[in-house]
């Protein structure tokens, strides 16, 4: 009994405090949903809500930890829920309408929109900043009109595309892939792969000097963040009966790009908290601002973002935000008051750190490029 209650100290729940709290929730409304409580109104808007956590997470892997500026999301986005739609709209009436289609779609459009992530990815290898951002805006916008344009997937009437089963349930299947998500993406960042992403950000020239390969991982988190992206495009077209290519925009990027920016780049907990609340927000608009009204709602949602923003970077907030984060308060629950593990900010908590480094600590590394940091392995010039 002893060594479980030891095993259960040393197991990091704020690694997992967002994967509880999600499936809590979405056990909650589905025995709502079950027992007939939940509107139809409610399960659109959590579906809803679930396409842009995923939309927010999967962009703030490129945005958050890469560092590269992308403002093409949403033509992802568009890939994946014309290519995928097509592809179960064709296969509806041969296979039916049920979870084999849909898998197969959701692969279709998260792997096409992949594909087209790495595209988008070479220019990266050589852009960045503005440059990189004019380009996958232009990118963005050059996949909407082709859509838009084209007969085949409806051009301007858009693509009509089959509706999703089990209508008050599937916010169920919209959460799991939002589980699905956060289990791909923060696996990453918790890897070596995941630290040679942030490295790069950090520090571009020093990474390479490490021997780190940046043209991969600047890949690899292109097409990651990409294949999600389509994911989300193909939820998208399952809970609207037809797609038209002008809600693919770039102000549909540019949301996105916010929920990322409002939940603090690289917080993957901060991006889901911003992606729920814009949602919620925005659907709050447009069903309140009715008829005459309804103009005004893209004013009063841009006023109420800037007031956010203005307020998000108040010190108070900030302070806040420090003191009652998810890890801090999973740390007070989950940890004694003892644990070394919490950092105090007080004179105590200084002494625990180390100020002195072993001479054969320095001497042991190689510092020829490429080689990795090997304690044990004496350098070439010390033979």
């Amino acid at each position: 009994m002893s060594s479980f209650s030891e095993k259960m100290k040393k197991f990091k729940w704020k690694h997992y405090i967002n994967y509880i709290v999600i499936t809590a929730l979405t056990v909650v409304f589905a025995i709502i949903s079950a027992v007939g409580g939940l509107k139809s109104s409610s399960t659109i808007l959590l579906e809803k809500i679930a396409i842009s956590i995923v939309l927010a997470v999967s962009l703030s892997l490129v945005v958050g930890f890469l560092g590269e500026l992308s403002l093409g999301h949403a033509g992802f986005m568009c890939i994946g829920a014309y290519l995928g739609g097509k592809v179960a709209s064709l296969l509806v009436p041969v296979m039916g309408n049920g979870a084999v289609t849909m898998l197969i779609a959701l692969i279709v459009g998260g792997g096409c929109a992949a594909v087209f992530g790495f595209l988008v990815g070479l220019p990266a290898l050589r852009l960045k900043g503005d440059y990189l951002a004019i380009v996958t805006l232009a990118f963005g916008e050059i996949v909407k009109v082709i859509f838009q344009q084209s007969e085949t997937f409806g051009g301007n009437l858009g693509l009509s595309t089959p509706n999703r089963p089990h209508k008050n349930t599937f916010f169920i299947v919209a959460f799991a892939l939002v589980l699905f998500t956060l289990l791909i993406i923060q696996n990453l960042m918790r890897s070596k792969h995941g630290r040679a992403i942030t490295a790069i950000r950090d520090n571009e020239i020093a990474a390479r000097a490490t021997g780190i390969d940046v043209t991969k991982y600047k890949l690899i988190a292109f097409m990651i963040s990409a294949f999600f992206a389509g994911i989300a495009g193909v939820m998208f077209s399952y809970t609207n009966s037809s797609i038209q290519a002008v809600k693919f925009g770039y102000n549909y990027s540019i949301e996105i790009l916010v929920m990322v920016v409002l939940g603090g780049m690289g917080s993957i907990n901060g991006s889901i908290l911003a992606a729920t609340l814009i949602t919620i927000l925005n659907e709050k608009l447009r069903t309140v601002l009715t008829g005459d009204l309804a103009v005004l709602k893209d004013l009063l949602y841009a006023l109420i973002l800037i007031v956010i923003v203005i307020y998000n970077n108040a010190p108070a907030l900030k302070g806040f935000r420090e003191k009652y984060n998810f890890r801090n308060l999973a740390a007070k629950i989950w940890h004694p008051k003892d644990d070394p593990s919490i950092v105090k900010d007080d004179a105590a908590s200084w002494d625990k750190v180390p100020t002195k480094i072993k001479m054969d600590e320095i001497l042991s590394v190689d510092l020829k490029v490429g080689n990795e940091f090997t304690p044990d392995k004496p350098s070439k010039g010390d033979k």
